[in-house]
C-alpha cells in the first residue's frame, strides 16, 4: 500500500497515541514489529500516519502493548477505521492543509470551548466580518482565495445544525467586539450576529469587559475541542505561523485550568447579552 503524502491532523493523532502506548510499555520500535511479526519500518510508518492500521492489528498493538483501557482502544479504533469524507475535502488543494484539520477537528469534537481576545471567533463571524479579516492579510490573497476562505469559514457553522449540534462555549474579551475590523455599519451587524446566536440552545457566550478584576487569568486565546474521551482532547492556539494542535496530558491540563479561570473572571450569559445589546445600540 501506498504511503500517505500529507497524513491528517486527526491521523497524526491517532498516531501519536499508538506511540504514547508503545512507549509506556517499554517497547522500542524493532520490539513492537517482532511482536507484531511485521518489520520495523511497518510500525515506524504508523506512529508517523504515512500508513494506517486495521481495527486487528490495533487490538494486537494495544494487547501487546498491555493497554487494559478497552473505551481507549475502542476510541482509537474508531478513528483508525473512520472514512468519513466531509464537507471539507471539496476544498483539498484549494486551501493550506490547516484549514481543513480544524473543520475535521470540529466536525468531531463532543464540545468546543474558546477564548477569544482580539478578534471574534470564526465561526460566529457574519461574511462582511471575515471579509474583511481576509482582505487585511500580509502578503495580500488574490480574490479568489480571499472567497474560498469565506465559504470555508461560512461551512464549519454546520457543526450548529441538526439536532446533533455541538455544544459550544464562547468567552470573547470586550476589545474583540470593539475593534472594527471593517466599517461602523459591519461591526453592528457583527454585534447582532452574536445576539442571535447566544440565544441558541447549545451555545453560551460570555464577555470579559475591560474593567473586570482578574485579566491576568483570561490572558491566554485558545480552542479546546473536546474528544470522545477526556485523553483525546485538542487544544488548538493560533500563532503567526498557523494553528497548532496540542495535546500532550500536561498541555490540555494546562489548557482546561485556563479556560475554568476565564469562566470565573467572565460575565454570565445574561449580563454578556446585555453588554453586547449596549456596545450595539452604541453604534
Amino acid at each position: 500500500m501506498a504511503l500517505r503524502r500529507e497524513p491528517t491532523a486527526r491521523q497524526m493523532r491517532l498516531a501519536v497515541e499508538l506511540r504514547r502506548l508503545r512507549e509506556a510499555a517499554g517497547l522500542n520500535a524493532r520490539q513492537a514489529a517482532a511482536l507484531l511479526g511485521v518489520g520495523a519500518p511497518q510500525i515506524t510508518h504508523i506512529e508517523s500516519a504515512l500508513a494506517g492500521v486495521s481495527e486487528n492489528r490495533l487490538r494486537r498493538m494495544a494487547a501487546h502493548y498491555s493497554c487494559a483501557d478497552e473505551d481507549l482502544i475502542g476510541a482509537l479504533v474508531a478513528m483508525a477505521t473512520d472514512r468519513t469524507r466531509g464537507w471539507w475535502e471539496g476544498y483539498r488543494g484549494a486551501l493550506p492543509t490547516p484549514f481543513l484539520d480544524l473543520a475535521e477537528l470540529e466536525h468531531h469534537a463532543t464540545f468546543l470551548r474558546e477564548v477569544t481576545l482580539l478578534f471574534v471567533p470564526g465561526l460566529l463571524q457574519t461574511e462582511e466580518y471575515a471579509r474583511a479579516l481576509f482582505a487585511a492579510r500580509v502578503p495580500e490573497l488574490a480574490e479568489e482565495e480571499q472567497e474560498t476562505r469565506i465559504r470555508h469559514r461560512a461551512d464549519r457553522r454546520t457543526i450548529f445544525e441538526g439536532a446533533s449540534a455541538t455544544p459550544y462555549e464562547v468567552v470573547i474579551h470586550e476589545a474583540a467586539l470593539r475593534i472594527r475590523v471593517s466599517d461602523r455599519g459591519a461591526a453592528r451587524l457583527q454585534l447582532v450576529r452574536l445576539l442571535e446566536v447566544s440565544d441558541v440552545e447549545h451555545i453560551m457566550l460570555r464577555v470579559i469587559p475591560f474593567d473586570l478584576d482578574g485579566f491576568a487569568r483570561a490572558s491566554s486565546a485558545m480552542t479546546w475541542a473536546g474528544g470522545s474521551l477526556p485523553k483525546l482532547d485538542t487544544v488548538v492556539r493560533d500563532t503567526p505561523h498557523g494553528s497548532v494542535f496540542l495535546d500532550s496530558e500536561a498541555q490540555l491540563n494546562a489548557y482546561r485550568t485556563r479556560f475554568r479561570r476565564v469562566e470565573a473572571v467572565s460575565l454570565g450569559p445574561a449580563r454578556s447579552r446585555d453588554f453586547i445589546n449596549r456596545l450595539a445600540k452604541e453604534l
